[in-house]
Order: structure tokens, then sequence, then C-alpha cells
């Protein structure tokens, strides 16, 4: 009797949901809160002049065409580092590749040893790059730390759910930010659905408040709180 990933692997034709091309990198961007230049850039690398002569730079992320659910939760931790529109891919690639080869992860943004000592030098690494002081470097601690909270790992610290939230570079460590909407691989095709009925997805909510449907009614009906259907509602409207 096979299990519930070798199901999946089937499926999928021998890839597992995490690893399954489903967005394009205009959908990705809107979950992640990234323009659609920026995620290209990290996906297909940018040209830039240099002596003279057009070179393209290496991505941050490989995707052949459309991106998986992994690529999605590498978009998002990567969100965390560039803090600064001006800061060169080259450092993030720089300090990335570092901690990778210092604790042999070849993948370190899909694995939950982000929240360990891999996480760590990552974080001194690139600040030492960027020139960040004490004070710069525990603000991207706390803005790293936010984004780590929005993943799911499962039992082989793996991502296994991604909660979308638009988090903010805080002043002082902020309040989580409710885990109301959730992008599942192997729920609804990765769709953002509401955390608290997988399979019900935002934009069926969506449609029937924007068919003239009362906010409380469509509650009422599913059997959700308002604050769900608000949530919805708040993040169709930012994503889109």
């Amino acid at each position: 009797m096979i299990d519930q990933e070798e199901s999946a692997r089937i499926l999928y034709a021998g890839l597992s949901p995490q690893d399954v091309p489903r967005y394009t990198i205009a959908q990705a961007a809107r979950y992640v809160g990234l323009s659609p230049t920026t995620l290209r850039s990290w996906v297909r690398g940018r040209s830039y002049p240099r002596s003279g002569t057009a070179v393209r730079s290496e991505p941050l992320i490989k995707a052949s065409g459309l991106l998986s659910f992994s690529n999605l939760v590498e978009a998002h931790i990567l969100r965390a580092l560039r803090r600064d529109e001006d800061v060169r891919m080259s450092f993030l690639r720089t300090a990335l590749s570092f901690a990778e080869k210092e604790y042999r992860i070849e993948r370190l943004l899909l694995s939950e040893q982000l929240r360990a000592a891999p996480g760590e030098v990552l974080l001194e690494q690139y600040g030492r790059l960027i020139n960040l002081g004490r004070a710069g470097q525990l603000a991207l601690r706390h803005f790293f730390d936010a984004h780590l909270k929005r993943v799911e790992w499962d039992a082989l610290g793996r991502p296994e759910q991604f909660f979308p939230g638009f988090v903010s570079v805080p002043v002082l460590p902020a309040p989580e930010i409710p885990r109301l909407i959730v992008l599942d691989p192997g729920v609804s095709f990765g769709k953002p659905v509401l955390a608290s009925r997988m399979g019900l997805r935002v934009s069926a909510i969506v449609s029937r408040i924007d068919a003239g449907e009362d906010e409380d009614a469509v509650a009422q009906d599913y059997g959700i709180e308002r604050r769900e259907v608000d949530a919805a509602i708040d993040f169709y409207e930012r994503a889109a």
C-alpha cells in the first residue's frame, strides 16, 4: 500500500506537490507582495553592463517556466532579505552560497534550518556585505523571523504551507499577523484558501461579495467568521 506522499508523486509525474509548476510570475509576485519585475529578475536573472558588454546575472530562484510552491516560498524568504531596492542580487547570492556550503545544505531557503545556525550565518554574511550596523542587523533579524512565521514545515523540515501576510519592516517587533489565508500545494492546486476551511478558495468568497452579497451573510452561509471574509477581501485586493 502506497503512502500519501508516494501517491502525490504518481499523480504529479514523479514530482512532489511542492515542486509542481503552477504559478505565473505575476501570480507569485502578488502572493508574496513583490513587483513582477523584481521577481522576474530573481527567476530569470538580469542584464547589466560590464566592460562595454551586456552580462546576465545568475538567477536566485531556479524555475524553467511556471513557478512551484517551493519557488513561492523561496521568493517569500528572499523578500525578507532584500530590504532596499538598490541592494545588488550578487550580495544575496554570495551570502546564500556561503551559508549553503558551510552547512552542506543544497537549498537553504527551503530548509527549516533557516531558524537555526545556518540562518544566522546567512544573515551575518549578508549584513556584512551590505554594511549593516548593529541596529540594522536587529531590524533584519526581526523582519526575517516575521517571514519565517508565515511558513509551516513538515516532519522532514520542508515547507508544506505558506500563509500570505504582507509584512512590513517593523520599528519594534510587530504583533503576529493572523494566519487566516493559506497556500498549500496539496489543496485546491495551491490556490489561496481559508486556513480554517481548507478547500474554500479566497476567490469564491470574493466573487460572492462582488456579486453584491452582504459580508455577514456570506460568513454565515459558509460557517466562518466575518473577519475571515474581510481577510479574503483584503488579501484579494492587495494581491490584485
